[in-house]
This record gives C-alpha cells, structure tokens and sequence, in this order.
C-alpha cells in the first residue's frame, strides 16, 4: 500500500519591502532640474544637464551607488555653470532626503577609499541631519574637461544642504585632474551606497540615540 505524502504547506509570499524613490522638480528662473532617483537600482543612469563631463561623473554615481537615476537639467550656461552645478546638487539631495523617508533601519554613515590609477580619494556621509560639507579635491585647474573645477564645491555643499547630510570628499593624493574628480565622485557613490542600506536587524528603529535625524 502506497501512502500519500502529506503536502507541505506553502510559505507565505515574502514582504517586499518598500522600493526607495523620489521624484524632484526643482524649476527656477536659472535652471529647470527634472530628477527621479532610485535607491534599490541596477546602476542605470541617464544624465543630460548640458555639461557633459558632470554627465559622465553623475553616469558613475549611479553606477557605483547601485542607484538608477534619471537627470534632465536645462540651465542658463550662456551665463555660468554655477546655477546649473548648484542646483543638481541641490536636487540630488533634495531626492536622497525624500527617499530615505523616516531613515528607520538605514546605516546613516558610510565610507569608501577609492583608488584610480596613480590617485586615491575618499568620501564620507553620515545622513545626520546637520548639513556641514567639506571639499578638498586639490584641483589646480579651472577646467577638467567642460566642467568648471571650483564648482565642485558648490556642487557638494548644495546636496549636503539638501540632503541634511555631512559630506567629506578628499583627494588624498593624485596628479592627474579627470582622475582625482572621477575617483572622489566613484568614493561618494560607494559611501552613499553604505549610508543609505538597510540594516535588517535595526529596521525599526532610528539610528540614533535622539530618536530622530
């Protein structure tokens, strides 16, 4: 007599968590930003903001961030850069701060070395609700490739300001110029990336001892 197997009881269906996103239109009479970020990516990016070379290093943001991130920005470049550099990290931040929502569970702080070739940068964020951002790319040109060097500063104030965020970019050492601002833009991604995970123990609570960020 062959006895039946009794049938297994089927699992439920995982929760899926919540996929992290936000939408961004910063529009002004300087520039018009249209962004949508997603945190739980493929590292797909699809920059367009009129200045090719922070196109490419916003491409490596989102490819070294694990982030896909969609940018449209249209800025009065016949003027300046400034406006145009600014206002992207602006929005950038303005999506990271949306996206993270409460922060409940997330890391918050995260770091990277990133070396490339003879240069070596680092980066670090801690999403602490304090903006402070502090730049040292050790640039001594104005230009590296279409991008006005000084405007990273800007750049890098603009999202820590947005974000809530302490940003720290560094350019430990180095000689080539396009290799000191692609390594600290892949270091950032990387601290981003660490920053932003969720830690599944902690996923209900706030990483910090206030309770809040």
């Amino acid at each position: 007599m062959v006895q039946a197997m009794p049938k297994e009881k089927s699992k439920p269906p995982r929760r899926m968590r919540r996929r992290r996103s936000a939408r961004i239109c910063r529009h002004t009479r300087e520039t018009r930003i249209d962004l949508a970020l997603q945190l739980e990516g493929r590292g797909r990016g699809r920059i367009s903001t009129g200045i090719r070379f922070l196109d490419h290093m916003l491409e490596l943001l989102a490819m070294h961030g694990g982030f896909d991130l969609e940018i449209t920005a249209r800025g009065d470049l016949d003027v300046d850069q400034h406006h145009t550099v600014e206002d992207l990290g602006i929005a950038l931040g303005e999506a990271f701060l949306a996206a993270l929502g409460d922060k409940k569970g997330i890391h918050r702080a995260g770091y990277f070395l990133m070396p490339m070739d003879e240069t070596l940068a680092l980066a670090a964020v801690d999403f602490s609700g304090r903006p402070q951002a502090v730049v040292a790319t050790g640039l001594r040109v104005l230009r590296v490739g279409d991008l006005q060097a000084e405007l990273l500063d800007d750049f890098f104030a603009g999202f820590a300001a947005a974000a809530r965020a302490n940003v720290h970019v560094k350019t430990v050492y180095g000689r080539s110029s396009h290799h000191k601002v692609e390594a600290i833009f892949k270091a950032f991604a990387r601290a981003l990336r660490a920053a932003a995970s969720r830690d599944p123990r902690l996923r209900f609570q706030v990483p910090s001892t206030k309770g809040l960020l």
